[in-house]
């Protein structure tokens, strides 16, 4: 058993500089009976947009301050203790610049440790502690709650989660023994590990309540006073708080391991072997289930310096870094103030597509939203479509009636293209060919002002040429959005060497303004996204033809740690349309990309590949293997030389976009991997792998990072 008392935890006490430090500020509140409660605040002294966060010398004092409420509780001055947080937040858990500063394994397990030293303290005050968790409280934030004695929740809290799985990490500072022995190890999976794998989902307060995390949820208005009057009638014996989710005995013997089983073979099906934290994490929670608290924090410890000091913790860092501050200020976007006010959007198409981005526009910028397409029977399926889905968001408590029908007026259908007069911004979503799209913009130019801006959702053709026939082509950018468009989070924004920066910038804030991420790219074949994608699928391609099993193929690709196999990935988008994307980038660059006519027979049938349970490829439709006979050789290339040309390809591509500056440095084609192509955070998106893995020096001598990003080892 670990004694915290006895660990020299100067080591990383001496590496604060710059922490912005959350404070623990105290002050006694006399409860209706009479009783003392010492409540601490966390504070950091910065309004909400700087959480509150965890660093070494926020635990310290936090420490120091435990033990002293522990001395006043002995000496009979306090009844009670408790903890929350300044508005909106109690805390968003650990300081992670701290944390990825460590520079060895010995001082990654003391931030376990001093986690544990400081937050155990919680349960040993001689007195009741109570978690008042009355905003965010996320990783070492919830734990501050799990080793309170008592929880209760503000029912508008942002989010509650232990979000640590994603970052390549997992609870450290008791979540993962704590948790599981609290709400059961089936809901415990699903925080720990289910959630964070699920671009990170994050629990509502009464989905916290219900799980059994927190005993007592509160309306915000009174939320304070309401959880001061709770913690009074639990102390008197006046509530008796229920744990209704707590493991019993017969849970812990044969409902836990079989969810274990379980979890593991979901694991191993949904995201390979390649990951390390949902694997430690399930590990940690499986060996939760008996033994003591040390022996559970102990594992934790250890755990923890495990993975801090590995390479998917540093390439999760790179990639949060990514997304937390370079997709918020994006390279290349042209002064805000230059932007037209958009007032009003029409868009070109009335298909799934375009009945996608019609319900994304009204819904975020609450203009009106007009649709147009060639007959009035395909405009009213769009509009149905629309209504259809508002009517589902309001089903579930996401809209209220008001702003439902609101929604619905705004989105008008229509075979009359002059009522695109007054649109401020057109975006077309029709076939993907040159001709198609240079004729629709060239009606809709003569019915828009001058200075509306035009935008084409193209995935892979030239914006440039696009415009070739426009009147005023400095109007026309790129705005290419990821399937499916609710929830993909990038928009690549494609300048041509015409377009005007007042529509750059209009392209922006309406990407902001729709609550998505842009990053700006040059006009080349594919962007950014499908340009690579196309060489992974291009790679499977040639493989497959080589004469290499289909099943062998995704298996080869599993270490790129991509969250489907390559062929799962075309089944997902369609096999006409990777076919589409193919031919593009062959005809642009025929030796560097793998296309094959076959593809094109194989895009016309109705079902191509088998599947198991998971969604994994596992071969052909007898119907596909028919057409795929006469041309698969035989020559089955082994996994290692098919990984090795994947990696050397993107490597060699992704140099080349750099040095034709289709994006001003690498962290863009990074940050478009991890949010247009769901690239892991473990990988940092693909430029930190491919260095780590040797691809880069391989292909050009060098690497995209100096130092290359990896962890630090034993």
């Amino acid at each position: 058993m670990t004694d915290y008392d006895d660990i020299d935890f100067s080591p990383i006490l001496a590496t604060t500089d710059g922490e912005v430090i959350t404070h623990s500020r105290v002050r006694d509140i006399r409860l209706p009976s009479g009783k003392v409660l010492a409540l601490i605040t966390l504070d950091n002294g910065r309004d909400h947009t700087r959480p509150n966060t965890l660093g070494p010398a926020t635990m310290s004092q936090l420490g120091d301050t435990l033990d002293a409420v522990k001395a006043r509780a002995a000496a009979g001055e306090i009844q009670a203790v408790g903890i929350t947080g300044k508005q909106y937040i109690l805390a968003a858990g650990a300081d992670l610049s701290d944390i990825g500063r460590v520079r060895s394994r010995d001082d990654a397990r003391l931030v376990a440790q001093l986690g544990h030293k400081v937050l155990g303290k919680l349960t040993e005050l001689g007195v009741p502690s109570f978690a008042f968790v009355n905003g965010l409280a996320l990783g070492g934030g919830l734990e501050i709650a799990l080793n309170s004695t008592y929880r209760t929740v503000d029912a508008s809290a942002a989010a509650i989660a232990l979000p640590e799985v994603f970052l390549g990490i997992i609870p450290g500072w008791g979540g993962a023994y704590l948790l599981p022995n609290l709400i059961g190890i089936e809901n415990a999976l699903e925080v720990v590990i289910s959630n964070p794998l699920k671009q990170n989902r994050m629990l509502k307060p009464q989905q916290a309540f219900d799980y059994g995390i927190v005993d007592a949820i509160f309306p915000a208005a009174n939320y304070l006073e309401d959880s001061l009057a709770w913690a009074d009638a639990v102390l008197a014996g006046k509530v008796k708080v229920e744990r209704r989710n707590e493991p019993g005995k017969l849970e812990r013997l044969t409902k836990w391991p079989i969810a274990i089983k379980v979890a593991r073979g979901m694991l191993e099906s949904k995201i390979g072997t390649v990951p390390k934290s949902p694997y430690v994490a399930l590990d940690l929670l499986d060996k939760a289930k008996s033994g003591t608290k040390a022996e559970g924090f102990a594992r934790e410890d250890e755990a923890l310096a495990e993975l801090v000091t590995g390479d998917q913790f540093a390439a999760s860092m790179y990639a949060f870094d990514l997304v937390q501050k370079r997709a918020k200020r994006p390279v290349g976007a042209p002064d805000k103030q230059l932007a037209k006010k958009v007032t009003k959007v029409g868009i070109i198409g009335a298909g799934l597509m375009a009945s996608q981005f019609a319900l994304l526009f009204v819904r975020k910028l609450q203009v009106p939203v007009l649709i147009t397409d060639l007959d009035q029977a395909r405009v009213d399926k769009g509009v149905a479509y629309i209504h259809e889905e508002i009517g589902k968001l309001q089903a579930k408590g996401r809209l209220d009636g008001d702003t439902a029908n609101k929604l619905r007026a705004l989105v008008t259908g229509t075979t009359d293209k002059s009522l695109y007069a007054d649109c401020d911004f057109v975006i077309e979503a029709v076939f993907e060919e040159v001709g198609v799209k240079q004729q629709v913009f060239g009606e809709i130019e003569q019915i828009v002002a001058e200075d509306a801006i035009l935008a084409t959702n193209t995935s892979s053709l030239s914006v440039e040429e696009i415009g070739a026939r426009l009147v005023h082509p400095e109007r026309l950018v790129g705005f290419h959005f990821f399937n499916p468009v609710a929830v993909m989070p990038l928009i690549e924004i494609v300048k041509t060497p015409q377009t005007a920066d007042a529509a750059l910038s209009t392209a922006f804030v309406v990407a902001k303004n729709l609550g998505k991420n842009a990053v700006l790219t040059a006009d080349a074949p594919g962007f950014v996204v499908n340009r690579l994608l196309a060489k992974v699928m291009g790679e499977a391609a040639r493989a497959v033809y080589e004469g290499t099993p289909v099943a062998d193929v995704e298996r080869a690709f599993a270490p790129l740690g991509l969250p489907m196999g390559p062929f799962q990935l075309i089944d997902l988008v369609g096999w006409k349309v990777a076919a589409h994307v193919q031919d593009t980038m062959v005809r642009a660059f025929p030796d560097r990309f793998y296309a094959n006519e076959n593809f094109h027979a194989l895009a016309e049938l109705p079902e191509v590949v088998e599947k198991d349970k998971g969604g994994r490829v596992t071969g052909w439709t007898k119907a596909a293997e028919k057409v795929l006979k006469p041309a698969v050789g035989s020559a089955p290339a082994p996994a290692a030389e098919i990984l090795r040309r994947v990696q050397d390809g993107l490597a060699q591509e992704i140099k080349i976009m750099l040095d034709e500056r289709v994006v001003p440095e690498v962290q863009d084609i990074d940050l478009c991997l991890i949010l247009g192509a769901g690239w892991p955070f473990i990988d940092g998106g693909a430029s930190p792998y491919l260095d780590r893995e040797g691809a880069s020096e391989r292909v050009f001598g060098d690497t995209f990072h100096h130092p290359v990003i990896k962890g630090i080892g034993g």
